[in-house]
């Protein structure tokens, strides 16, 4: 019989983990957490979600390259001039699961349209919910998780690698392992919004300039106790500063997805 934290307490200690011992997790826990994950809440009980465990070791790198935004040869040629490489937990975590936006159970059945940008947003929003489960509940046994939505860096070659068919769309990994808390990376958690930023009553409440000045100082103190020279206000204009996947839409169009 597993024995699992509470709910409340398992979902405020959650911390992104990076860093793993190096201990499988037993087919009995495992099962148990994508369980979890089959039990969730799904729209129009549509279950627009699949998974797929990723165990091969030379997907594993390949994962890998496509997370650090690298070729195969350029990723190769930067092991050789023993540059350190981000995302090695894809590669070492006990289990890589990546979650796919699945409509392709739904043509098999029966004549359907699913390539409106409403079934896009309920297999996303589907796949995010499965996923919150499973790790929610891996946490809940003990285990550290963290996702990887870098797998999009090249959707189409995560799409080969797991040779998916037209329908089926990959948005995300999760890597899940035993924690090893000996690393400093996995002790501390990064301060969140405070409530009354993200919560309002009745209609929407602009965050105030000083809320917002207050809260980014708040992550720059967390950034430089980890040596980083980094503020949320740096990440955002890093993320949403230039292009972001532009070639997205073409991806989701030619899966079926998004046209309209």
């Amino acid at each position: 019989m597993l024995n699992s934290a509470p709910t409340i307490e398992t979902l405020l200690n959650h911390r992104s983990i990076r860093k793993y011992t190096g201990e499988p997790i037993s087919e009995e826990m495992l099962t148990a957490i994508l369980e979890a994950g089959r039990a969730v809440s799904t729209s129009s009980f549509l279950q627009a979600t699949s998974i797929v465990r990723v165990s091969d070791p030379a997907k594993r790198t390949a994962f890998r390259q496509i997370s650090c935004d690298m070729t195969a040869d350029e990723y190769a040629q930067a092991q050789a001039d023993g540059k350190r490489l981000g995302h090695g937990y894809v590669e070492s975590c006990a289990e890589y699961l990546v979650f796919c936006m699945d409509a392709k159970r739904h043509h098999q059945l029966a004549d359907v349209n699913t390539d409106w940008t409403e079934v896009t947003l309920i297999g996303a929003i589907d796949a995010a919910l499965m996923a919150q489960n499973v790790l929610a509940a891996a946490e809940s046994l003990g285990l550290g998780g963290v996702y990887i939505g870098s797998l999009r860096n090249d959707i189409a070659r995560a799409s080969e690698l797991l040779e998916l068919p037209k329908h089926v769309v990959p948005l995300f990994g999760l890597c899940l392992g035993h924690p090893d808390m000996t690393s400093k990376i996995n002790q501390s958690q990064r301060p969140r919004l405070p409530l009354d930023v993200l919560v309002s009553t009745d209609t929407y409440k602009v965050a105030s300039e000083s809320d917002l000045a207050e809260y980014n100082e708040k992550v720059r103190e967390y950034y430089n106790g980890r040596g980083l020279d980094l503020d949320w206000k740096a990440q955002i204009a890093a993320t949403f500063g230039g292009d972001v996947r532009p070639f997205m839409l073409e991806y989701l169009n030619a899966q079926g997805f998004a046209k309209r």
